[in-house]
């Protein structure tokens, strides 16, 4: 069978990637999976985690030989290495982070499971798991996590934080790994896929900054076609793909090859602006989604960063670049935390969501 590797999601070539690696691992009838337990799957969790078998011994109370004689009797069942052992500590081979990541979907798979049965008989609060990705905007993940954690209690449901990226599919969340999490819309989810329900936070877009001489002619503001003409910072594509996307298929409209470049600092803006303003050539920094789309245009000012890195801060005409941010969730969740959800959502289309600080 012929496949368009090109119209495949981000999401569905990892998945073929993954299921090549379980190709070629012994099956069912070899015998490999007997004897496996869920105890092998939490200690290969525990010493990916710890990044040594001292240190994830020390965490789960168990001796280290133990450990050791464990991991090596899972990689006889599996068939196949699943750790490098190195002097700095252990790291995964290819089939071992497959299997770490479906060893993290079982145990969560498990837990929730247990959960819901103690609700059922009387015996727990109802529990949302919910992913919050590290590079959402400030003000719109304290805002949303703080009046989600309040209707929760209000409602009498605990909340569990995963901080960990959400892709424009919701992965996690239609494989039932999350039960709801905040995230950015993919302009091809022209719907909610089954089981997903997802409500809109509002549009937000991001910082432009560019050298201060490439800007004096510009009255705090360029066109898509001259951003598009620069080499832009941007990135990179894993913090969020259905963004990374979305706005490179908007410059390329104006120039077909534009690529953007993956920034030298991930987690350090001044870094990045100073890195830029010593380039030999003109370099453009474009942040992530920041600032809600709505908000006043006002114009900007010099920013405090811009008299350090000798960067301006400008807008983009007309706008083309925004995200909307969503919250999304799992259908078949119990009609009372759907509730929960729903409510976060609905309050936060009642206030402007705050902007990050720049």
């Amino acid at each position: 069978m012929h496949v368009n590797w090109s119209r495949l999601s981000a999401a569905r070539k990892a998945d073929m990637k993954h299921e090549a690696v379980l190709d070629q691992l012994p099956g069912p009838r070899s015998g490999a999976h007997l004897g496996l337990e869920l105890r092998h799957l939490r200690y290969l969790i525990a010493v990916a985690d710890a990044g040594t078998f001292t240190q994830a011994a020390e965490q789960i109370f168990v001796a280290q030989p133990t450990l050791s004689q464990q991991i090596r009797r899972l990689e006889e069942m599996v068939g196949t290495p699943l750790l490098q052992r190195r002097r700095d500590g252990v790291r995964l081979t290819a089939a071992g982070q497959v299997l770490l990541e479906e060893s993290r979907a079982v145990m969560s798979l498990i837990d929730h499971g247990v959960s819901r049965s103690r609700q059922a008989a009387g015996l727990g609060r109802p529990r949302l798991r919910v992913v919050l990705p590290p590079y959402l905007p400030e003000g719109l993940a304290v805002e949303i996590a703080s009046r989600l954690q309040s209707v929760a209690a209000a409602a009498g449901a605990d909340v569990t934080w995963m901080e960990t990226p959400l892709d424009a599919e919701f992965s996690l969340i239609r494989q039932r790994r999350a039960d709801a999490g905040l995230g950015w819309l993919s302009p091809a989810l022209d719907a909610s896929p089954d089981p997903l329900e997802v409500m809109s936070l509002g549009e937000f877009e991001p910082e432009l900054w560019i050298p201060s001489s490439a800007g004096n002619g510009h009255r705090g503001s360029i066109s898509l076609d001259e951003l598009a003409r620069m080499r832009v910072i941007h990135g990179p594509r894993r913090a969020s793909a259905a963004t990374y996307d979305a706005w490179l298929t908007v410059l390329r409209t104006a120039q077909p090859r534009f690529e953007f470049t993956d920034p030298p600092f991930r987690h350090s803006l001044p870094m990045t602006l100073a890195f830029a303003a010593t380039a030999s050539r003109p370099i453009a920094v474009l942040t992530g989604p920041l600032h809600p789309a709505e908000a006043q245009i006002t114009p900007i000012r010099r920013q405090p960063m811009a008299d350090l890195y000798d960067m301006a801060r400008v807008s983009i005409e007309r706008r083309p670049l925004t995200a909307t941010a969503a919250l999304a969730w799992n259908g078949d969740l119990p009609r009372e935390l759907q509730q929960v959800l729903f409510d976060t959502a609905d309050r936060s289309n009642d206030h402007e969501p705050s902007a990050a600080a720049s």
